[in-house]
């Protein structure tokens, strides 16, 4: 039963990226995407409460491995497949009516996003790092079809960006990953287990220390860049920005999540030997994340690069928790990690109906929204309110409980940092969104299309709902889950 679970959270997807070449139209595909990530989200939770129940899942000499922080993923990233999946039929059947989008082009977004999204899945489900570079890797490619797809010159443009800086890094994490089957060179193992996690993790405190430390350092700027940590985050704005907006979803709440899944299980393998080393890694390039997303807020006049240096901010205070560390800072890590993803969807997904809406990006052509359109004001509003940490949304306890384990810390002062940073990312954020909210328009700026078509609620009321859930009440399994997930990162 664990096994066909396994499977069908990748598969499912996976599935859905035929169906475009079978002759159907957009709305079939949209259809298709959809129940792809519906599925797999209902495979996913049924595969974590297995998980929990009976401890960690073991095929093929670790290839297949899971345990709870790899089922804490696979829900995270599912759930985040299933809100772009529905709204990827809307943005399909809109592109469809108003001639926006090629019969070629609709084809594609339907396999790369199905594909993008059965790749991600199965690289929180291995336990080989070589594999997992693999699949990671694969993503890249899937992904930056995505960012190109609607063939404008800076699309074209952001996703050559994309590709040369992602692959870049992920070629230095190859290269950390070869230093720590180096580091394991005294375990009398096959040469295949050397590079697998239960093998590593049970032989993790005769890791050779200077080879793992190197081999750390390696990953987190590797794997970093498919993060958007600082300064490995250059290519981030311009491919959120310039991808279908529930592609943009995918990247900022799946793709910076799986990035972060194995710099944690790298972090794991590393602290038995280093002790703190990895956690002050994390902290360096957790502020300077926090730093960099928090200024560029400052005057964006994009808006959909607004929420991409947002991923760049919230991402880095999920480095900040694991850097921290102990029971407080990897619980509220966790935490944003589901959070930020939730929250994230719900944005990306607001902006583009507000971009079919408008047809612009520019945040002084967007105004008044709430009067012109009351349920995507009233989602813009509450998913920003919700991803700058404002009770009673989730996000608020994630970050209050990283912000806790600060000031519980060796460095009570980075604390003060932290809160600061967060007061800047905050008024620049609600500065530009309450705008577009509730601004009065600008003289000559354009009207809403006439063709124009409203984009399903249904993900934005689901997404909206979640997050206030999260924020009044953790529910059982959900923590026992957490709770879990932070016993495998130790």
């Amino acid at each position: 039963m664990t096994l066909t679970l396994t499977v069908l959270t990748w598969a499912l997807p996976l599935s859905s990226a035929i169906v475009p070449w079978t002759g159907v139209r957009a709305r079939g595909i949209g259809i298709a995407v959809a129940a792809g990530g519906t599925g797999s989200l209902a495979a996913a939770i049924v595969l974590s409460v297995r998980i929990v129940a009976g401890g960690p899942f073991k095929l093929l000499d670790g290839f297949v491995y899971l345990d709870s922080l790899s089922a804490f993923f696979v829900v995270t990233v599912a759930l985040v497949a299933a809100l772009a999946g529905v709204g990827s039929y809307s943005y399909l059947r809109a592109a469809e009516d108003r001639g926006e989008l090629s019969t070629l082009q609709v084809r594609l977004y339907g396999t790369f996003f199905s594909l993008f999204a059965a790749l991600m899945l199965a690289a929180l489900q291995t336990g080989n790092l070589g594999l997992l570079w693999v699949l990671i890797e694969a993503s890249t490619l899937a992904s930056a079809v995505l960012v190109a797809l609607e063939a404008r010159a800076t699309s074209l443009e952001a996703a050559w960006k994309y590709i040369i800086i992602s692959s870049f890094g992920v070629t230095i994490a190859l290269v950390g990953t070869l230093f720590v089957y180096y580091s394991a060179i005294l375990i009398h193992v096959s040469p295949d287990q050397r590079l697998t996690w239960p093998t590593l993790f049970a032989h993790a405190s005769v890791l050779q220390s200077q080879s793992l430390r190197l081999a750390f350092l390696l990953v987190v700027v590797g794997y970093g860049t498919k993060v958007g940590l600082a300064p490995m985050h250059t290519w981030l704005p311009d491919a959120h920005s310039e991808a279908p907006s529930p592609a943009s979803a995918m990247l900022s709440a799946a793709l910076l999540n799986t990035g972060m899944y194995a710099i944690v299980r790298f972090e794991a393998l590393t602290t038995p030997e280093l002790g703190r080393y990895a956690n002050d890694v994390l902290l360096i390039f957790g502020f300077a994340s926090l730093l960099i997303g928090a200024l560029f807020m400052i005057g964006c006049e994009n808006f959909k690069r607004l929420f991409a240096y947002s991923s760049i901010e919230q991402m880095g205070l999920i480095a900040i928790g694991f850097g921290f560390g102990g029971v407080v800072g990897t619980y509220g890590a966790l935490l944003l990690v589901l959070n930020h993803a939730i929250g994230k969807s719900v944005l990306f997904l607001t902006g583009g109906e507000v971009v079919h809406r408008y047809q612009t990006r520019n945040v002084g052509e967007v105004r008044g929204l709430l009067t012109l359109s009351p349920v995507t004001g009233l989602a813009l509003l509450l998913g920003s309110l919700a991803i700058l940490g404002s009770p009673p949304f989730g996000l608020f306890l994630s970050e209050f409980t990283i912000v806790r384990a600060s000031f519980a810390g060796r460095a009570s002062w980075l604390g003060f940092v932290l809160l600061a940073l967060l007061v800047v990312a905050f008024m620049a954020f609600a500065r530009t969104t309450t705008g577009m909210v509730f601004g009065a328009r600008r003289d000559g700026a354009p009207s809403a299309a006439a063709s124009y078509q409203r984009v399903s609620a249904l993900p934005l009321v689901v997404g909206l709902a979640l997050l206030l859930l999260l924020g009044i009440w953790i529910p059982t399994g959900l923590n026992e889950l957490i709770m879990h997930s932070m016993r495998a990162i130790g």
